[in-house]
């Protein structure tokens, strides 16, 4: 049987570890009380939440002695993982063993080479967005914590000040771009019919609904602007010094892919991989068209009704197609999942995704809603194993999500709309540009204009906004985001693959599919490992190597 690393003719042996014992262990135990110690030891972690909660306090939460005493902390966890007797254990256990190993690895690699609070101003201004969006009309708690929130924004700004020391030029001029423009995409933003301008017009948004709402939470907003906008001025000034690369270099992009993400491939075969995936689907996209030619082309929705109406309908049709031919269960708790692309219109007319949702939204429901993300979502949401119910990987959360596009294609779920077949090419299109966007960035061989120019010339539709959008996530995000879609999609073929070869006429796609669900959020090639028990791919993760040092 071929795993994803067959078609690259990856040579590996299969080292000890991978045979285990079938026994439950006793000292599996010992893993689930390390795991629990770990999480509480990385609080505060690096997030939205974090930064608003911690408030005026950001600098003394972030500051430089603090970061430092964690980061030497990860030490104990690591010799204490390090002499578990993992070969002894059964694949299920040594598969949470490797869950817990990436996590750890995934801390060291946050506060030794990513370090948000000193290198990038977005890390403390995203959080702020969601502030601007609150609803003044109603009384209670929500306006209180408003009033708290918007008093802390003047002390946590000047401590960002101090903290950021090291800060990456692209980071800075995303910052000064989404301070005073709209990203152009909006999504779970607040409509308005002009978007606000950035951050700062968030905050000028939410003064004038306060000045007739609740005017007692005027001065409060004006303080919190004034703030942002000396933030912005002070990230001019400054942006001369602001030199530091963005990307985390080419040695420890690998390191990262390998013993965080746990993807058994290199940069160069993702590459490769990427490169034939933007042909196969370009080629696709090509015939389909030329079967298509005479079919009627489809309109977009010219109101908020029509889009409803088309997500409704789609909604019905997938669930009955997931149902009637058995390719996943789904529980009686799942209830309405809505849409993940909301209709509005827009002056320079629809984005990309936008301009396929708005014609049929089947494409995006597979990934996004169901089976796809929100179903994955609600799924997760009831596991309760200590370890796997607090595990997300975004590597498994995109391959899933890509791999039912083209898989329930194939299996018949747009055999109502011939042309969605070509939608779904183009988001794969798309997910295969995104590769070498995120590669070339945190290699730091490309700059973010790079990268949108490279992923609008390799992709039809593709707009100025959401590709600008998309290459800071990748660049931003921890290493690997953008290779998720593709990457995570081909290994889920292989797994299929060799699920299917190795059960025969036993294999059926429902069972092959909630098996894949139940295993939770991990790497993919730890549930291939579980799954079908070939160590092949976990093989390179049982000994991790010290960071590489900056290139």
């Amino acid at each position: 049987m071929k795993s994803i690393m067959g078609i690259v003719a990856l040579a590996l042996v299969w080292t000890s570890t991978a045979h285990a014992s079938p026994q439950e262990s006793s000292d599996y135990d010992e893993l689930v009380e390390l795991h629990e110690e770990l999480r509480a030891y990385m609080v505060p972690g690096f997030t939205a939440g974090v930064v608003l909660e911690s408030g005026a306090r950001i600098g003394e939460v972030y500051g430089d002695s603090l970061m430092t005493e964690k980061l030497a902390g990860l030490t104990r966890f690591e010799q204490e993982l390090a002499a578990m007797p993992v070969e002894n254990w059964s694949r299920s256990q040594q598969v949470d063993f490797l869950a817990v190993k990436s996590i750890l690895n995934g801390y060291r690699f946050n506060l030794e080479v990513l370090r948000p609070w000193k290198r990038d101003p977005g890390f403390y201004l995203d959080p702020l967005m969601r502030v601007a969006f609150t609803d003044v009309s109603k009384d209670g708690e929500q306006i209180e914590q408003l009033r708290a929130r918007l008093k802390s924004v003047p002390p946590l700004l000047a401590s960002a000040r101090a903290n950021l020391t090291e800060v990456a030029g692209d980071f800075a001029d995303l910052a000064l771009y989404n301070l005073d423009n709209s990203d152009g995409v909006n999504h779970y933003h607040p409509y308005r019919e002009v978007p606000p301008a950035g951050i700062i017009g968030w905050y000028e948004d939410l003064l004038g609904r306060a000045r007739t709402q609740r005017p007692g939470l005027v001065e409060d907003i004006v303080a919190a602007r004034t703030a942002l906008v000396e933030f912005r001025d002070w990230l001019k000034s400054e942006r001369g010094s602001m030199t530091a690369p963005g990307g985390v270099g080419a040695d420890r992009y690998e390191w990262y892919i390998r013993h965080v993400r746990m993807i058994p491939l290199s940069a160069t075969q993702m590459l490769t991989l990427s490169e034939r995936e933007h042909e196969r689907t370009t080629a696709a996209l090509v015939l389909l068209r030329h079967r298509n030619r005479d079919e009627p082309e489809l309109q977009l929705s010219r109101s908020a009704r029509e889009q409803a109406e088309k997500v409704a309908t789609t909604d019905a049709i997938v669930r009955k197609f997931l149902t009637q031919e058995n390719i996943v269960t789904i529980p009686d708790f799942v209830g309405e999942l809505g849409s993940n692309t909301p209709y509005v219109e827009r002056p320079a007319g629809p984005n990309f995704w936008e301009q396929i949702q708005f014609r049929d939204p089947i494409p995006d429901h597979l990934h996004a809603v169901i089976p796809g993300h929100r179903f994955d979502a609600v799924l997760a949401e009831r596991d309760t194993r200590p370890i796997r119910g607090e595990y997300s990987d975004g590597g498994r959360a995109e391959g899933w999500a890509t791999y039912l596009e083209e898989a329930l294609m194939l299996a018949g779920a747009t055999r109502h709309s011939p042309r969605a077949d070509e939608f779904i090419q183009m988001f794969g299109i798309f997910r295969a540009a995104r590769v070498p966007a995120d590669i070339r960035m945190q290699q730091n061989l490309w700059s973010v204009q790079q990268a949108v120019d490279y992923m609008r010339s390799k992709t039809p539709w593709l707009d100025e906004d959401v590709a600008r959008v998309d290459a800071e996530i990748y660049l931003r995000r921890p290493p690997g985001y953008g290779v998720a879609y593709t990457i995570g999609k081909l290994q889920m073929d292989a797994l299929l693959a060799d699920r299917a070869s190795q059960l025969g006429s036993d294999f059926s796609l429902r069972e092959f599919h909630d098996q894949f669900l139940a295993s939770g959020q991990l790497p993919i090639a730890l549930i291939r490992y579980e799954m079908i028990g070939e160590g092949d791919e976990v093989a390179l993760f049982w000994k991790t190597p010290p960071i590489p040092a900056a290139n």
